[in-house]
């Protein structure tokens, strides 16, 4: 694609790329448990989120969470405590089906009917980049209409997916959207 970077950072600018921006910020919205794993109080809270229904159960065991219900029982109990491996596989299974579950109504919320929703780009940080090699770019915004295939890249994990959704909406921006692949921060809300 035309205005991809090759050689982002070469003079010092330093950012994120969009996509990984607007991921960062759809996980905010998504509400995570805040208290960590590692925690008594956050891994019974992310246990009974993944075993309240058989629906999260089968999901949680699709996202890789493979244990038996006598091992769940004894975590929950504290009869054991999970190994630091489980531990991780209990935060990925979790994360995992909590995107999946909150894919529908970020979507709804983000599209808002057609209206869409308003997205600030704040653009990368030039300020190590001497002079001769910094670009002209300012804070933009946009109104993006159709989240549907960026939540649902999101959602997936699929950062290619998002990448190339993220991309088609940056298009808007007009010829110079290439500037705003990589920024310091992707604002939205719903």
């Amino acid at each position: 694609m035309p205005e991809r970077n090759i050689e982002f950072g070469k003079y010092g600018a330093r950012g994120l790329k969009g996509h990984e921006a607007v991921a960062r910020q759809l996980d905010a919205l998504a509400g995570y448990i805040a208290t960590p794993v590692t925690a008594r109080r956050g891994l019974l809270a992310r246990l009974h989120y993944l075993t309240r229904t058989d629906r999260s159960r089968t999901a949680a065991r699709a996202a890789g969470l493979n244990v038996t219900d006598r091992t769940l029982r004894a975590w929950l109990d504290g009869a054991r405590s999970p190994s630091r491996k489980n531990l991780e596989r209990i935060e990925q299974a979790y994360r995992r089906v909590r995107r999946e579950n909150v894919a529908r109504y970020l979507t709804t919320r983000l599209n808002r009917e057609g209206r869409g929703t308003r997205v600030e780009i704040h653009p990368l940080n030039q300020a190590q980049v001497e002079r001769p090699h910094q670009r002209a770019v300012e804070f933009r915004h946009l109104n993006v209409r159709r989240w549907d295939r960026i939540v649902a890249a999101w959602a997936a994990t699929d950062d290619r997916a998002l990448d190339d959704a993220w991309v088609d909406q940056v298009i808007d921006l007009g010829s110079q959207w290439g500037q705003y692949e990589y920024v310091t921060n992707i604002g939205f809300a719903a």
